[in-house]
């Protein structure tokens, strides 16, 4: 077999190592158009995971690898003359240089040819190939020549960046936000030999200009950041080596393979420098490169296997790598946390760590987290205890004069089994079981304002008087049998109605027994769906009064809160969003024209809703479309409904059209509440695949959002918040005394069932290898 690589980067390299050790008689050539010794950059990062996977792949190349690292177990922010060190991360640094020699000797003891100097931009030349390699990096002139077959997305980030080194010794991963006069500067630094560290120094576009970096030259640059940084260089230069500002472009391929070519490291993809993976990217694709070419018959096979097998953990590498590249854009949302809540965002800002992994890795640094939490609820107003406090879930909030136990929120979802809109004891058990079971807050699934206004049969709604004298026995319930508040959602279908319930086909039009449709523009849902007739000033008026008879209603019933749904596509959210409202009167056109019929909705609600009662809104923060609503512009809709006196934004996304791309994951939409409740300030409630409390004392301890909640997981576990309350040792949750010895019981059990777990963790977690090298060099005690 005859292999080509072109690339002599630790992709090429380490892909020549893995697949020579395999095909011993085979071909293998690396074609690198740089000298043998040059090298860009200074360090590179891997974890102690990465490193287990090096030595079980190559151990000779692994051993060196080990013997130049430079290893580190803490994590250190510096913010706002703090720092927070956080330790148990396990990281490992090298010099980039060390690593391609050590992998270029390890390539020439195997048989693999190493030309340098040598400039490929044809593949016609390697017409005698079996496999080409093509790992020639970011810049990648093979993605670019066959840019229609690989179809590369290239998102260009706007942060400015600049790699440098020091010779300031580190003896953690460093992050230090530093406050300017021109704006914040961002620096990542970690040792990666005795006596040379790496600098990354970013910068938001403006700052940058403001700074006059625009233009200065390698040294120029090095002598600014001196000059910012030097307070903590403590004398130490900055040293260069094509150090020069850029724009970090990230990139996404829709194919990796051409014929028997194929895409490795960062020719195909990339991820952010601030999560540390471009090299452990590179190397692991080699890796499973290499698996496939041992497990597949034959080589086109083989690289089926590899880009099918290889794409989901290299899209989940990329994933978190976006989440933390967002946070640092827009650090300047969180300049004015408290400290420690501040470091807890960059721990968590991937979603990699979550409150519990962290406690486990660093107690006395989540207790401080915990203890700042409780501080910030006391001055707000509640005797809490800040010295013992409880975790952030189940720390009290306030919104007007309703007051909730716990920030664990039941999430409002539609159970399509009303009658004729009259809620019927199955909602009665539904909502009364989940109420019991602990949540602070629980919501009414969205409940349609007239007959007309239901997206299916099954809905409910409140525009009669037995629907609300059914509302009513639930509300009553509520609040006789548990210590939870209630919030009533009233919403209208819009161009999502007459359609069939959930389970038979969802946004289906039905197919008899159907009614006319609204939408603020007359564009059906489906190609085959009801056409909507589009709202006149007339027929805006029946919706608000509708709305209006129904708060009345609803307050008539006893809710605690009333939450208007402006979201999903339905009738107020297809007003706002530029892909459901081509109008050309006063409510089309600009933002503030689309928000204008909502914003009347809203206005005419809180004017009749009772004013120590409180309001939300819920909205779609992003069509996941494009030319649709998107982050920033659900920050101007939050402030206009701000403005209009509302008292929390439920964040939610998408539905607005059917051929909407929503990006999914853990905790896929808290960065819009991150977004709105940090820029627009005003309280958040955030939704989402968020399935765990550790998920949600993660969003609340790093100022994500003041309310989470939950839909999944209460559906088949009433007692959700119960449980939680029980294994984070939240006693003083309310329980109906009929229930109290099972509450007894699950408290006792926990606080075992959490040691033994915590204990079991720890034990199956392996030594990082900064604690091995620290075992290896402790003196032994004398006999």
């Amino acid at each position: 077999m005859k292999v080509a690589i072109i690339g002599g980067g630790p992709a090429g390299l380490y892909a020549a190592i893995l697949l020579k050790k395999q095909r011993p008689s085979a071909e293998i050539t690396v074609y690198e158009r740089n000298r043998a010794d040059d090298t860009f950059g200074f360090g590179v990062v891997f974890s102690d995971a990465t490193l287990d996977n090096f030595e079980k792949h190559d151990l000779p190349s692994y051993r060196r690898i080990t013997q130049e690292f430079a290893y580190w177990d803490d994590i250190a922010v510096h913010f706002r003359g703090t720092v927070h060190r956080v330790g148990g991360n396990g990281f490992c640094g090298c010099s980039r240089r060390k690593l391609l020699l050590i992998l270029q000797e390890r390539a020439r003891e195997l048989g693999v040819n190493l030309r340098f100097e040598v400039d490929i931009d044809d593949e016609s030349r390697f017409a005698d190939a079996d496999l080409i390699l093509l790992a020639d990096g970011i810049n990648s002139r093979f993605r670019e020549k066959h840019v229609d077959h690989f179809q590369p997305d290239i998102d260009v980030r706007t942060n400015m960046f600049a790699w440098m080194g020091s010779t300031k010794p580190l003896d953690a991963f460093t992050f230090i936000f530093q406050e300017t006069e021109w704006g914040p500067f961002i620096a990542h630094a970690y040792q990666y030999e005795a006596g040379h560290s790496t600098w990354i120094f970013e910068t938001d576009p403006e700052t940058f200009e403001r700074a006059g970096l625009k233009g200065l030259n390698e040294s120029q640059s090095a002598a600014r950041m001196a000059e910012i940084f030097g307070w903590f260089l403590d004398g130490h230069q900055l040293l260069t080596n094509r150090s020069m500002w850029r724009n970090f472009p990230m990139i996404r391929s829709k194919r990796w393979v051409k014929d028997n070519m194929v895409l490795l490291g960062d020719a195909k993809a990339s991820a952010h420098f601030s999560i540390g993976s471009g090299t452990k990217l590179a190397m692991e694709d080699a890796i499973a490169l290499a698996d496939a070419m041992r497990a597949a018959p034959n080589i086109k096979a083989a690289l089926e296997l590899y880009e099918h097998g290889r794409r989901e953990e290299v899209e989940k590498t990329q994933h978190a790598a976006d989440v933390s590249l967002v946070w640092f854009e827009h650090v300047d949302r969180f300049w004015d946390f408290d400290p420690v809540q501040f470091a807890f965002g960059v721990m968590t800002r991937s979603k990699a760590i979550t409150y519990d992994n962290l406690k486990l890795r660093a107690p006395d640094f989540v207790a401080e987290v915990d203890k700042s939490f409780a501080r910030r609820v006391r001055d707000s107003g509640f005797d809490v205890d800040a010295d013992r406090p409880l975790v952030p879930l189940f720390q009290p909030f306030r919104l007007r004069e309703m007051e909730i136990a716990n920030r664990a929120v039941m999430s409002p979802m539609c159970m399509y089994s009303a009658k004729e809109g009259v809620p019927t004891d199955f909602h009665l058990v539904h909502y009364g079981s989940r109420a019991i079971g602990g949540a602070g807050l629980i919501f009414s699934e969205m409940t349609c304002v007239s007959r007309d206004a239901r997206i299916t049969p099954g809905c409910a709604g409140l525009w009669n008087d037995e629907q609300e004298a059914a509302w009513r026995r639930i509300v009553d319930f509520v609040h006789a049998n548990s210590a939870a508040k209630i919030c009533l959602q009233l919403g209208h279908a819009g161009r999502k109605g007459a359609t069939k319930l959930m389970w038979d086909g969802m946004d289906r039009p039905l197919e008899e027994g159907g009614w006319e449709v609204f939408s603020a523009s007359p564009l059906p849902y489906f190609p085959d769906s009801q056409v909507p007739r589009e709202l006149d000033r007339a027929g805006m008026n029946a919706v608000r009064d509708a709305f209006v008879a129904a708060a009345e209603r609803g307050e008539r019933c006893g809710f605690d809160m009333l939450e208007l749904h402006c979201a999903h596509g339905y009738l107020l959210a297809s007003f706002i969003s530029p892909l459901t409202n081509t109008r050309t009167d006063e409510y089309g056109g600009p933002l503030a024209n689309r928000l204008r019929f909502p914003l009347e909705v809203f206005e005419a609600l809180r004017a009749v809703w009772p004013s120590h009662k409180p309001m939300s809104v819920r909205i779609s923060a992003t069509d996941w479309a494009e030319g649709g609503i998107n982050g920033d512009d659900a920050v101007e809709v939050a402030r206009a409904f701000g403005e209009a006196g509302v008292d929390l934004v439920d964040v939610s996304t998408g539905q607005t059209v059917r051929d909407g791309q929503p990006i999914y994951g853990r905790m896929f939409q808290t960065p819009f509440s991150d977004q709105v409740r940090n820029e627009a300030r005003v309280a958040t409630m955030c939704v989402g695949n968020i399935t765990t409390a550790d998920q949600a004392n993660t969003i609340l301890a790093a100022g994500r959002a003041d309310l989470v909640a939950l839909g999944r997981p209460h559906l088949v576990d009433p007692f959700f918040t119960m449980k939680a309350a029980a294994w984070y040792g939240a006693d003083e949750t309310f329980c109906p005394p009929q229930y109290l010895p099972g509450k007894d019981q699950i408290f006792r059990n926990s606080v075992r069932d959490r040691q033994d777990l915590e204990e079991l963790r720890i034990k199956a977690k392996p030594k990082t290898r900064a604690e091995l090298k620290a075992e290896a060099t402790k003196p032994l005690a004398a006999e």
